[in-house]
């Protein structure tokens, strides 16, 4: 599957469009070239492991009581180091992140997560490497 976003539920963009086709293409022409035998070398890449979800800071009665922070808004797969803000207080009071390491967040305040109690996912960047790669005709 492929997801590409962010987007709005029920809103078609145009340029989400365009970044879903060209992934697909992209796929589809892979599938083409390894069909035809083309040998991939060996390649590395870095991709995002999700470590945890990150709920909202909520009182005792499961209220939400803090909102995403305006510096982290709109900044998934961007660093997010230890004491940078991470939310806000109705009240003004900003709640920094406390990690013993940079994470990248991503999903951050998406409308869909909220019944999930999901305010961020945070994610450790990596390094994955894959080996050469043809198909053996026989």
């Amino acid at each position: 599957g492929v997801e590409v976003g962010p987007q709005p539920q029920g809103v078609a963009r145009a340029d989400v469009l365009d970044k879903m086709r060209k992934i697909v293409k992209h796929g589809l022409d892979f599938v083409q070239l390894f069909n035809e035998g083309k040998e991939f070398p060996q390649c590395t890449i870095e991709v995002f492991k999700i470590m945890e979800k990150v709920d909202y800071p909520r009182n005792k009665n499961g209220e939400i009581i803090a909102i995403i922070h305006p510096k982290l808004q709109d900044q998934d797969w961007q660093p997010l180091k230890n004491g940078d803000p991470l939310f806000l207080t109705l009240d003004g009071e900003v709640i920094p992140y406390q990690g013993d390491c940079t994470v990248y967040p991503t999903f951050i305040n998406e409308a869909a997560y909220y019944e999930k109690k999901q305010a961020l996912v945070k994610t450790e960047k990596i390094k994955l490497t894959a080996k050469h790669l043809r198909l053996s005709v026989s």
